[in-house]
């Protein structure tokens, strides 16, 4: 609908214009949104009786309103295939912007992960509170965190800022198992990040590591940490069925299950632009269960349309070729 709105309002100004103007239309498919440029003609004929030419300026043009802008704390994948990068690709095809600040830098491909080095807090504060003090921010996104610091750091800007939608991915493990924190920095989160979040999106993997259940189920994980955060979405993306079951836990007792069919292969990002997608909907307004399910539909067909850029896992295409076309 926004977009045939663009499109309507457009053919409106061309027609109101084209006596003294060129224009050209750039539509970016993804984002279901178009921009209109006018530059005046050097000789431009005045309009009848007013002996003025018509200055059109680009800025007066933009008729549509601002992307919303989400904040991002994570870290940096140099793969591309993980951390911000997903981020910022998630979130551009939900018709966001994202504001990336930096928790830690990794040295990881699409294989796995072989080291990391988290920021200091002055560094994460910094960056967070330039975006927060010069933008309308709409929803956060937490990522890789990797220290118990980084925790504290994370927990003293949200409660300075509680009414924006938080979305909690506790980034524990990389793609091909290596570990971006110790167990004790998931145990960190559940207790002091899980309260402030709108919803938690842990793979079962890491469930098991916040709930402190090797062998949990995702019901027994979500018994354990139900307590501690509103709502809870546990992807199972990790087991062997056929049809892959993803639920939602909401803490007055209702259960959502969400299935997709399972993709060969394995595949690098998964979860960061699963929660990025979903802080997303959010900070454009959509209610939390239908945010869900959006973001994990958007999420499994950038996994359907994978690459293997690597010698390791696939990474999702999160945006179009030809986005840019």
């Amino acid at each position: 609908m926004l977009f045939r709105s663009l499109l309507i309002k457009q053919k409106a100004l061309f027609r109101a214009f084209q006596e003294n103007t060129r224009a050209t239309v750039d539509v970016f498919e993804p984002f279901k949104q178009a921009t209109v440029r006018f530059s005046c003609m050097k000789n431009p004929t005045p309009a009848s009786g007013s002996g003025k030419s018509l200055v059109v300026s680009s800025r007066t043009m933009n008729t549509y309103s601002s992307r919303p802008v989400v904040l991002c704390l994570s870290g940096h994948d140099p793969s591309g295939g993980a951390g911000l990068q997903a981020d910022i690709e998630a979130l551009l095809a939900q018709g966001c912007h994202a504001a990336p600040a930096i928790t830690a830098l990794t040295v990881q491909d699409t294989v796995n992960v072989s080291n990391f080095r988290v920021l200091d807090r002055e560094w994460v504060l910094a960056q967070a509170n330039a975006v927060l003090n010069d933008s309308t921010v709409a929803a956060v996104k937490l990522g890789m965190l990797g220290s118990l610091e980084m925790v504290d750091t994370v927990v003293e800007l949200l409660l300075a800022h509680p009414h924006l939608p938080l979305v909690c991915d506790p980034v524990l493990r990389a793609g091909g198992g290596g570990r971006l924190g110790k167990d004790e920095v998931g145990y960190a989160m559940r207790e002091r990040l899980l309260p402030l979040a709108t919803i938690a999106t842990p793979n079962l993997p890491e469930a098991r590591i916040l709930a402190e259940l090797p062998e949990g189920t995702a019901d027994e994980c979500a018994e354990k940490l139900l307590p501690f955060c509103q709502h809870l979405l546990i992807t199972g993306g990790h087991g062997d069925e056929e049809l892959i079951h993803n639920r939602l836990y909401i803490r007055n007792g209702e259960t959502r299950t969400f299935t997709c069919q399972r993709l060969p292969g394995s595949y690098h990002g998964s979860g960061c632009t699963l929660a990025s997608a979903l802080a997303g909907r959010l900070a454009l307004g959509e209610h939390l269960v239908s945010a869900v399910q959006t973001a994990l539909t958007y999420t499994w067909r950038t996994l359907r349309d994978a690459e293997q850029l690597g010698k390791g896992q696939y990474v999702p295409r999160r945006l179009p070729l030809d986005f840019c076309s």
